[in-house]
């Protein structure tokens, strides 16, 4: 079986679903969604009969958390502000055997559902990820689309070409992966900690494609291009400054190299021309550069040891939540 799977939603077969007897758990983070919550709420209840819907109001002032009460939802509350907030409290109370994490913005298709538990399940696999298809012109702005592509591209560059949509917020998730799931971010970013985490971890993955709508009138996006986008592209960098320290402080090495080397190179010459420095502040600025290049790599060299020793608790803390048996 490969690692990765991607399929397209077709029609239910009328064959029992293979995830019988197992809890499952639909959790949806909400901020000011009055509009669209109910909707989301019967929508997963029609789809997912059996599954318990939560849903985690993040200091809503618009009557989010009475409407979603109201359509049948179990409402919780979570006063930290920002979405890796929300995520870090359901993993944490929630207990289930399949977790279904999706926006409350009614933009993801609850229809779905089924086929994407049908392959995690299956399959065996940990993650399962929506991957958008655009229904509507205006579901997704220029610069929305435009920064998936790129950190969705730096990201299979760095960690592995297994997904093709990083910010995606329609995911399925094994009780493995949330009970093993650090959740330090706080904001938008925690789609890419979701990403990185299941890759590093070489857990096995699928994706669905899924319908990406529009949001309804009356419903704002949360997300800021610039600044959410600059929060998330730090959060890759931080990320890969954790996960492959080796290579990063290599690239610092090299370019600190280069400038110790741009630096010191007519120094050099000179020198070696006239058998003077006269520019010995020169000298010394580039004799830093160059020690500092080699500091660098030592710092990636010993950090890489300590990774591997991080990735292989991680791992353990992974292989200890028993798997799921329907």
């Amino acid at each position: 079986m490969q690692n990765v799977l991607t399929l397209a939603v077709h029609a239910p077969t009328g064959a029992p679903a293979p995830w019988t007897g197992l809890r499952v758990a639909v959790l949806v983070p909400c901020y000011n969604e009055a509009p669209t919550i109910a909707d989301v709420v019967r929508d997963f209840r029609l789809c997912l009969p059996k599954a318990d819907i939560y849903v985690y109001d993040n200091g809503s002032t618009d009557g989010t958390a009475a409407r979603a009460h109201e359509a049948g939802a179990i409402v919780r509350r979570e006063a930290l502000r920002g979405k890796g907030h929300v995520i870090r409290r359901m993993f944490a109370d929630v207990e289930a055997d399949v977790y279904v994490l999706v926006d409350g913005d009614a933009t993801y298709d609850a229809a779905a559902a089924p086929e994407m538990m049908r392959l995690l399940v299956e399959e065996g696999l940990d993650m399962v990820s929506g991957i958008r298809v655009e229904e509507d012109a205006g579901a997704y702005r220029p610069g929305h689309r435009m920064g998936n592509r790129v950190l969705t591209g730096m990201v299979r560059q760095i960690f592995g070409d297994r997904v093709q949509d990083v910010l995606s917020g329609y995911r399925l998730f094994s009780r493995r992966f949330v009970k093993s799931f650090p959740a330090l971010a706080t904001g938008f970013e925690t789609e890419i900690e979701f990403t990185v985490h299941a890759l590093e971890l070489r857990m096995p993955i699928g994706e669905v494609k899924t319908r990406y709508g529009e949001r309804p009138p009356g419903s704002a996006s949360k997300l800021r291009t610039v600044r959410d986008g600059i929060r998330i592209l730090r959060t890759l960098v931080l990320l890969v400054k954790e996960e492959r320290p080796l290579q990063f402080f290599s690239a610092m090495s090299l370019l600190l190299l280069l400038a110790g080397l741009a630096l010191g190179i007519p120094v050099v010459f000179e020198f070696l021309h006239t058998g003077l420095v006269p520019r010995l502040p020169t000298a010394l600025l580039a004799l830093g550069f160059v020690l500092l290049s080699f500091l660098s790599l030592l710092g990636g060299l010993i950090l890489d040891s300590v990774c591997l020793g991080r990735r292989e608790l991680k791992r353990m803390a992974y292989l200890a939540v028993p798997r799921a048996v329907s």
